[in-house]
This record gives structure tokens, sequence and C-alpha cells, in this order.
């Protein structure tokens, strides 16, 4: 098995010294390992902490065809958007799609919402379920949001799914293979149970293997995936960046 690209980093744009690493240090490090892509995904607009500022999407631009032309290095600018309303909003606008290479999405806290009434049930509701574990209509809630971001928006892979924002992981699978979309299992957690897991797989979901690297160091490490992919016996043919680099969505629109 040879990992091809990955397609989950961060670096020095996610904001207050999330992301560790330049877009160089990343692809230097890709270029090590023996990768022949990589996308540089910082957190999305809408992070209050952590998230890329679009003033500075110019010079992230700059420093990708910079380490492009050092490292040999295919790079491709993304975001790691950030769901921002139980409608299904993200923190993505139809005019970003002009830069973007990739696109993907999750939840994240610490985000601004959409509403007050959204921060309520995605922020603070999350937050609460940590403790006495979420409630069906809270899993529900959050399922729906998911399904209609998958339907609103030119995704290409769904990150860390469940991870602290909890779904019904099946129907939001269903809708990622019905739509083109990359499952991803995450070289830092993976929050499906090994059910799961073969049930996506003979449904046809296709996966992808991604580090979430915040650091260079850990950009091409995704051996959380690969683990589960030959424990659980998965096709190689259902794991998008081994052994071959997958295709994203480069039609950018509603």
């Amino acid at each position: 098995m040879l990992l091809y690209g990955d397609f989950h980093t961060h670096s020095i744009y996610s904001r207050h010294n999330h992301g560790k690493g330049t877009v160089l240090e990343n692809a230097s490090v890709a270029a090590d390992k023996g990768l022949k892509q990589i996308a540089i995904t910082d957190h999305g607009f809408n992070h209050k902490a952590y998230g890329i500022r679009r003033k500075d999407i110019p010079l992230l631009q700059e420093d990708i065809l910079n380490a492009r032309e050092v490292t040999g290095v295919d790079i491709l600018l993304g975001v790691e958007a950030n769901l921002i309303s139980l409608n299904g909003d993200v923190d993505v606008k139809e005019e970003d799609y002009e830069f973007l290479d990739i696109f993907l999405m999750g939840y994240h806290r610490f985000i601004t919402t959409s509403t007050f009434k959204d921060k309520v049930l995605i922020n603070w509701a999350t937050d609460w379920a940590k403790i006495f574990h979420p409630s069906q209509e809270q899993i529900n809630r959050n399922t729906t949001a998911f399904l209609k971001a998958l339907d609103k928006y030119p995704i290409d892979i769904i990150t860390h799914l469940n991870y602290g924002f909890q779904t019904d992981t099946l129907a939001v699978a269903k809708m990622c293979k019905q739509k083109g979309v990359y499952v991803e299992l995450n070289g830092k957690r993976i929050n499906f149970t090994d059910e799961e897991v073969l049930t996506m797989a003979s449904e046809g979901v296709k996966f992808i293997v991604n580090s979430d690297a915040h650091s260079p160091d850990r950009v091409g490490e995704v051996n959380n995936g690969l683990n589960l992919i030959y424990r659980l016996n998965i096709p190689l043919s259902q794991v998008a960046n081994v052994d071959k680099l997958p295709k994203f969505n480069k039609k950018r629109g509603f």
C-alpha cells in the first residue's frame, strides 16, 4: 500500500499558533515521505480562534506556488470549513470557490454560528452532551444539518465525522456516497465502530486517509486509518488516496 497524498493538513494560516508549519515545511516533509500531492486546508473563516482570514488567501497562494516549485509536490489550496447552522450552512461563500482546489467540511468548537439559536443548539448543546451524552433528538438535528450541508455545497471530504458532534453515521455516509464525497479516516481520531466501517464499505462508501497534521512532522502520518483498513480488510478500491490519487469536485458552485 502506497500513500499518494495527504489532503488534510494545516499551516501557520490557521491562526494563533494552531498550525505550526509553513506551506513549504509541510510540502518538504511530504516530498521526503514520497507523497505526490498534499492539500493545505486551514480552518474555516468563522472559527473565532484558528480560522484563516480571507485577506490572507493571496499570501497562501504565493506560498503554495513557491513550495510547488521548490519541492515538486503538487499542492492544493483548500479549507476545512465549519458547520455554522442547523440548516446546513458553512463558512464558505460562493465567491470563495474561485480559489479553492478542494473543499473539506466538519464540525468544530468555537465557531461563529448563523443565529443565536444555532449557537445554543450546536455549540452549547454539543458541550452539554459531553457530560450527559447526546439525546436522540440532538443526534437527529446534527444528522440533518450534515445532510443539508452535503446537499448545498460541493464538498469533497467530510472530516472526522462524529468527533464532538454525534450523527447517524450511516445516514451521513450514504449521502456522501450519493454526492461523491469521501468519508475521512482521520490520522488522529476515528469515531466509528468496526461495524459502522464495514457497513459503510458494504454500501460502497469511498474513504480517504488523512493526517489532519497541525505540524509538518505529522504530514503523511495516516497509520490510524491504514491500520483500520488493513484490519477490517476494506477494499483498497474504496480508499481514494492509496495507490492512486483521488478525484475532487472541480466544478464550484451551488
